[in-house]
Protein backbone atom coordinates (compact mmCIF):
# COMPACT_ATOMS: atom_id res chain seq x y z
CA UNK A 1 0.00 0.00 0.00
CA UNK A 2 1.07 3.43 -0.94
CA UNK A 3 0.63 6.42 1.25
CA UNK A 4 1.18 8.59 -2.36
CA UNK A 5 -2.32 7.69 -2.96
CA UNK A 6 -4.94 10.71 -2.16
CA UNK A 7 -7.90 8.93 0.18
CA UNK A 8 -11.30 9.71 -0.06
CA UNK A 9 -12.38 12.47 1.29
CA UNK A 10 -9.46 14.86 0.22
CA UNK A 11 -11.17 17.36 -2.33
CA UNK A 12 -9.06 16.68 -5.52
CA UNK A 13 -10.55 13.28 -5.95
CA UNK A 14 -13.84 15.73 -6.39
CA UNK A 15 -12.55 18.33 -8.65
CA UNK A 16 -12.73 18.51 -12.38
CA UNK A 17 -9.41 17.80 -13.82
CA UNK A 18 -7.83 20.27 -16.21
CA UNK A 19 -7.02 19.34 -19.54
CA UNK A 20 -3.06 19.22 -20.39
CA UNK A 21 -1.90 21.69 -22.67
CA UNK A 22 -0.35 19.88 -26.09
CA UNK A 23 2.80 21.62 -25.33
CA UNK A 24 3.37 20.44 -22.14
CA UNK A 25 2.78 17.11 -22.69
CA UNK A 26 6.37 16.48 -23.05
CA UNK A 27 7.73 18.79 -19.93
CA UNK A 28 9.81 17.67 -17.51
CA UNK A 29 7.70 18.54 -14.91
CA UNK A 30 4.94 16.17 -17.14
CA UNK A 31 7.97 13.53 -17.50
CA UNK A 32 7.99 13.59 -13.60
CA UNK A 33 4.59 13.61 -13.14
CA UNK A 34 4.17 10.30 -14.82
CA UNK A 35 6.86 8.62 -13.84
CA UNK A 36 5.24 9.29 -10.03
CA UNK A 37 2.21 7.67 -11.23
CA UNK A 38 3.54 4.56 -12.91
CA UNK A 39 5.78 3.90 -9.80
CA UNK A 40 2.69 4.42 -7.40
CA UNK A 41 0.87 2.10 -9.77
CA UNK A 42 3.79 -0.45 -9.65
CA UNK A 43 3.46 -0.46 -6.03
CA UNK A 44 -0.13 -2.03 -5.87
CA UNK A 45 -0.59 -5.61 -6.27
CA UNK A 46 -4.07 -5.53 -7.22
CA UNK A 47 -4.12 -2.08 -9.01
CA UNK A 48 -4.92 -1.60 -12.77
CA UNK A 49 -5.10 1.89 -13.26
CA UNK A 50 -4.57 5.15 -11.61
CA UNK A 51 -5.36 8.73 -12.20
CA UNK A 52 -3.23 11.85 -11.62
CA UNK A 53 -6.03 13.56 -8.89
CA UNK A 54 -5.31 9.91 -6.87
CA UNK A 55 -1.48 10.84 -6.49
CA UNK A 56 -2.94 14.65 -5.97
CA UNK A 57 -2.40 16.31 -9.42
CA UNK A 58 -5.68 17.54 -10.75
CA UNK A 59 -4.51 16.39 -14.26
CA UNK A 60 -6.65 14.86 -17.01
CA UNK A 61 -3.92 11.82 -17.34
CA UNK A 62 -4.60 8.37 -16.16
CA UNK A 63 -2.40 5.37 -16.59
CA UNK A 64 -3.32 2.05 -16.81
CA UNK A 65 -0.94 -1.19 -15.70
CA UNK A 66 0.30 -3.22 -18.79
CA UNK A 67 -0.88 -6.05 -16.72
CA UNK A 68 -4.25 -5.19 -17.27
CA UNK A 69 -3.54 -5.60 -20.78
CA UNK A 70 -1.82 -9.25 -21.01
CA UNK A 71 -3.98 -12.03 -22.59
CA UNK A 72 -4.30 -15.35 -20.54
CA UNK A 73 -2.05 -16.85 -23.61
CA UNK A 74 0.65 -14.56 -23.15
CA UNK A 75 0.83 -14.90 -19.33
CA UNK A 76 0.54 -18.84 -20.11
CA UNK A 77 3.32 -18.52 -22.69
CA UNK A 78 5.78 -16.72 -19.74
CA UNK A 79 5.70 -13.42 -21.72
CA UNK A 80 6.06 -10.15 -19.67
CA UNK A 81 3.23 -7.77 -19.65
CA UNK A 82 3.08 -5.48 -22.44
CA UNK A 83 4.31 -1.56 -20.73
CA UNK A 84 1.76 0.78 -18.87
CA UNK A 85 0.01 2.60 -21.76
CA UNK A 86 -0.38 6.95 -20.69
CA UNK A 87 -3.74 8.40 -21.51
CA UNK A 88 -3.49 12.49 -21.97
CA UNK A 89 -6.79 13.93 -21.90
CA UNK A 90 -8.93 10.66 -22.90
CA UNK A 91 -11.98 11.19 -23.90
CA UNK A 92 -14.60 8.35 -24.19
CA UNK A 93 -16.39 8.78 -27.65
CA UNK A 94 -18.00 5.56 -28.00
CA UNK A 95 -20.02 3.21 -25.45
CA UNK A 96 -21.77 0.03 -25.85
CA UNK A 97 -25.49 -0.15 -25.32
CA UNK A 98 -24.85 -3.53 -23.35
CA UNK A 99 -23.55 -3.18 -19.65
CA UNK A 100 -22.00 -5.05 -17.47
CA UNK A 101 -22.53 -5.25 -13.27
CA UNK A 102 -18.43 -5.95 -12.68
CA UNK A 103 -16.81 -6.04 -9.24
CA UNK A 104 -14.67 -2.63 -8.40
CA UNK A 105 -12.52 -1.53 -6.05
CA UNK A 106 -10.51 1.78 -5.79
CA UNK A 107 -6.87 2.65 -4.39
CA UNK A 108 -8.68 5.83 -3.10
CA UNK A 109 -11.13 3.99 -1.32
CA UNK A 110 -9.50 1.48 0.66
CA UNK A 111 -10.87 -1.73 2.45
CA UNK A 112 -14.01 -1.39 -0.23
CA UNK A 113 -15.61 -2.36 -3.57
CA UNK A 114 -18.77 -2.39 -5.25
CA UNK A 115 -20.43 -3.30 -7.48
CA UNK A 116 -20.84 -0.94 -10.91
CA UNK A 117 -22.97 -1.28 -13.74
CA UNK A 118 -20.91 -0.40 -16.77
CA UNK A 119 -20.79 -0.27 -20.48
CA UNK A 120 -19.13 -3.29 -22.24
CA UNK A 121 -17.18 -1.54 -24.66
CA UNK A 122 -15.34 1.61 -24.26
CA UNK A 123 -13.49 3.71 -27.00
CA UNK A 124 -10.78 5.97 -25.85
CA UNK A 125 -9.47 9.03 -27.72
CA UNK A 126 -6.08 10.62 -26.10
CA UNK A 127 -2.45 11.42 -26.29
CA UNK A 128 0.52 9.06 -25.28
CA UNK A 129 4.03 10.71 -23.59
CA UNK A 130 4.87 12.09 -26.91
CA UNK A 131 1.94 13.59 -27.41
CA UNK A 132 0.96 11.59 -30.97
CA UNK A 133 -2.77 10.81 -30.18
CA UNK A 134 -4.30 7.62 -30.48
CA UNK A 135 -7.33 5.68 -30.20
CA UNK A 136 -7.95 2.29 -28.50
CA UNK A 137 -11.04 -0.03 -28.43
CA UNK A 138 -11.44 -1.97 -24.67
CA UNK A 139 -13.95 -4.32 -23.77
CA UNK A 140 -14.24 -6.10 -20.70
CA UNK A 141 -11.75 -5.26 -17.96
CA UNK A 142 -10.06 -2.20 -20.19
CA UNK A 143 -13.60 -1.03 -20.96
CA UNK A 144 -14.16 -0.84 -17.51
CA UNK A 145 -11.29 1.04 -16.08
CA UNK A 146 -11.57 3.49 -18.87
CA UNK A 147 -14.69 4.41 -17.47
CA UNK A 148 -13.80 4.54 -13.65
CA UNK A 149 -10.21 6.03 -14.75
CA UNK A 150 -12.50 9.02 -16.40
CA UNK A 151 -14.88 9.03 -13.72
CA UNK A 152 -11.82 10.31 -11.97
CA UNK A 153 -10.89 13.17 -13.91
CA UNK A 154 -14.50 14.10 -13.59
CA UNK A 155 -14.51 14.32 -9.81
CA UNK A 156 -16.61 11.04 -9.78
CA UNK A 157 -15.69 8.26 -7.31
CA UNK A 158 -17.14 4.25 -8.25
CA UNK A 159 -18.72 4.80 -4.96
CA UNK A 160 -20.77 7.16 -6.33
CA UNK A 161 -22.11 4.73 -8.61
CA UNK A 162 -21.85 1.31 -6.92
CA UNK A 163 -24.98 -0.96 -6.67
CA UNK A 164 -23.86 -2.07 -3.71
CA UNK A 165 -21.18 -2.02 -1.84
CA UNK A 166 -19.19 -4.26 0.28
CA UNK A 167 -16.11 -4.03 3.02
CA UNK A 168 -13.42 -6.02 1.86
CA UNK A 169 -13.38 -8.43 5.10
CA UNK A 170 -16.61 -9.94 3.86
CA UNK A 171 -15.89 -9.65 0.37
CA UNK A 172 -14.83 -13.31 0.31
CA UNK A 173 -13.93 -14.77 -3.19
CA UNK A 174 -17.11 -13.63 -5.27
CA UNK A 175 -15.21 -10.94 -6.42
CA UNK A 176 -12.42 -10.48 -9.21
CA UNK A 177 -9.31 -8.80 -7.53
CA UNK A 178 -8.82 -5.61 -8.68
CA UNK A 179 -8.77 -1.68 -8.03
CA UNK A 180 -8.26 1.03 -10.18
Amino acid sequence: MSDAIVQVGDPVLRGTAKTVLVHDITSPKLKKIIAKMKATLAKEEFGVAIAAPQIGEPLRIFVVAGRSFQTDKQKDKGLPPPPDKTFINPEIFRLSKKKLEMSEGCLSVRGKYGTVLRHEKASVRARDERGEAFVYHGSGLIAHIFQHECDHLDGTLYIDKALRITDEETKATEFPEHDE
